[in-house]
């Protein structure tokens, strides 16, 4: 620990007389287009294409557009979506700006526009399947970018919330240190990369999928110390949400009790204060005690699977759970 902090230290000593180190932000695109959406991609408003994956359903009965999280990308809901098809339910994922297949890799995008790119493809699917009902599901920093565009424009598109594990960990709820560090770095030495290496955190019990994401090479396994203070500037806006929205579709926020990557106290400060809004606000919370992080991906994620294809289709009668 101690060598690490001097090792720290020796970094922001030689940048010192650096200019312009500073957190960087992806560029935009330069062209203006309307959103565009094909089988394999989305072309955003401002031209950047984006990489879609889609699990359609023969007839299918309701819409679900899925954010991933933090250094993953669209296929990360090949499981429950490849599932949630044989129960008529169409799900739509695209790898969100700097990750997976998506233009500038590994450098942040910036909050903004993350929501902008939600609410154009929102806005897409609603168009493309009129009558249907489309829900958005948001995981991790895909949850924090649903839960912030709530504040927004995106309930004019959708008809419910799904939220597993959103990354909603601010600042006010870490100790002074990692703060201190985070600004150091992403000010200094914005181009750092660091890793989850050597850490004794597990974000799911199921370990053959772990293993595959390891080998995945779309699955980002180093992030760059500015993409580090632009998530957590976006969980700030997460963790401040609540306070902002007034009226937005019914609500189902999922999370686990073993999750070792978002902290279980401010997850529940969120909870309570989406709760308080109550009759405004409908809110239906399900707390999974053999949960991890990624809840959709566990041993027992199946039976997280079904509980969301009750919130999205309550008429719909569930095949059988894959063993």
């Amino acid at each position: 620990m101690i060598a690490r902090l001097v090792a720290l230290l020796f970094c922001v000593i030689l940048t010192a007389g650096l200019n312009g180190c500073a957190p960087v932000t992806a560029p935009l695109g330069l062209e203006k287009p309307p959103p565009i959406l094909d089988t394999d991609h989305f072309q955003t408003a401002d031209g950047l294409v984006l990489a879609v994956r889609h699990w359609d359903a023969k007839n299918p009965r309701a819409v679900i557009i899925a954010l991933h999280g933090m250094s993953d990308y669209s296929n990360a809901f090949d499981m429950p979506a490849t599932w949630w098809a044989g129960q008529g339910i169409t799900t739509y994922a695209y790898d969100q700006r700097s990750f997976g297949e998506s233009p500038n890799t590994g450098v942040w995008p910036g909050a903004s526009v993350l929501r902008q790119d939600l609410n154009d493809f929102a806005a897409t699917i609603h168009a493309r399947y009129p009558g249907l009902p489309v829900y958005v599901l948001g995981e991790s920093m895909g949850g924090a970018v649903v839960l912030t565009s709530l504040t927004e424009k995106i309930q004019s598109h959708v008809d419910g919330v799904i939220l597993v594990s959103p990354a909603v960990w601010s600042r006010s709820d870490m100790p002074f240190l990692y703060r201190a560090a985070l600004w150091l770095t992403a000010h200094t030495v914005p181009w750092m990369t660091v890793s989850g290496k050597g850490l004794k955190i597990w974000p799911s019990d199921n370990i053959e999928m772990l293993r595959k994401i390891s080998k995945d090479p779309l699955f980002q396994k180093q992030t760059r110390a500015d993409a580090v203070w632009g998530l957590v500037n976006l969980m700030d806006e997460a963790r401040k949400a609540p306070g902002k929205i007034k009226r937005t579709p019914p609500i189902f926020f999922l999370y686990g009790e073993k999750d070792q990557i978002i902290p279980r106290a401010p997850t529940e400060a969120v909870v309570r204060e989406l709760s308080a809004k109550a009759p405004d606000l409908k809110l239906d919370v399900h707390v999974y005690p053999k949960g991890y992080h990624m809840l959709l991906r566990d041993l027992e994620g199946p039976v997280v699977w079904k509980d969301v294809l009750s919130f999205v289709g309550p008429n719909v009668t569930a095949s059988a759970l894959p063993r």
